[in-house]
C-alpha cells in the first residue's frame, strides 16, 4: 500500500500526487489523505475517469480515500496531437483577479504533471508576464520547455508592457507566427 499525505495541499496538488502514486504499482491500494472537500472530490473524479475501485471516509477532518487499482488501463494516445496552449492574460478566468493569478499558477503547475505535452504554448497579451515578472510560473515553463514545448511570447506586447528585456524563457515572435501555431494545431486549448 502506498499512502499520500496530501494534507494542507489544494488543487490540483493532491490529484497529480495520487496519479503519481498509481503509476507507481500495477495493482495494489493507494490510500490518500486530504483535508478538504475539493480536493477530496477531484480525487475521487480522477480515480473514477482511471477505472479504479475506491472508498472514502472522514476521520475528524480528514478524508481518507482507498484506491484500489486492479493492473494496468491501456489508454490510446494519439502521438502527434498539435495541442497549442494558447495563454492572453496573466490570470485564469473573469472572476476575481488575485484567484485568477493562483488558478493560471495552479494551470501551468498542472502542465508540468502531464502525460500528454502541448506542442507550444502561446503567450500574448498580460501573457508574456508569466515569462518575465512571475517566478513561479517562469520555473515551472522551463521545466516544460526542457520537456520540449516550445515556448513563444508576442514581442509586441512584450514591448508593451515594458518586459522585452525580461523574458526569462522562451522566445519573442510576432502575431503571424501565433496565428500559424493556433492554425495548424490539431487543438488549442485556452484556460
Amino acid at each position: 500500500m502506498i499512502k499520500v499525505n496530501a494534507i494542507g495541499e489544494v488543487c490540483p496538488k493532491p490529484v497529480i500526487m495520487t496519479k503519481k502514486a498509481l503509476k507507481e504499482i500495477e495493482s495494489g491500494v493507494v490510500e490518500v489523505s486530504i483535508d478538504n472537500e475539493t480536493s477530496k472530490e477531484n480525487v475521487e473524479k480522477m480515480a473514477k475517469e482511471m477505472g479504479h475501485k475506491f472508498q472514502t471516509k472522514k476521520e475528524g477532518e480528514i478524508f481518507v480515500i482507498t484506491i484500489t487499482k486492479e493492473g494496468e488501463k491501456e489508454t490510446l494516445v494519439e502521438e502527434d496531437e498539435n495541442i497549442v496552449i494558447s495563454i492572453g492574460s496573466d490570470n485564469m478566468g473573469d472572476g476575481d483577479e488575485e484567484l485568477g493569478k493562483i488558478l493560471i499558477k495552479g494551470f501551468i503547475y498542472a502542465l508540468t504533471e502531464a502525460e500528454v505535452l502541448p506542442k507550444t504554448i502561446l503567450l500574448y497579451n498580460k501573457g508574456v508576464l508569466l515569462v518575465s515578472t512571475f517566478e513561479d510560473t517562469i520555473k515551472d515553463l522551463k521545466l516544460l520547455e526542457e520537456r520540449g514545448v516550445e515556448i513563444l511570447s508576442c514581442g509586441t506586447c512584450a514591448n508593451f508592457y515594458h518586459v522585452q528585456d525580461k523574458i526569462k524563457v522562451g522566445t519573442l515572435t510576432n502575431m503571424y507566427t501565433i496565428l500559424e501555431r493556433q492554425m495548424k494545431a490539431k487543438k488549442v486549448i485556452k484556460p
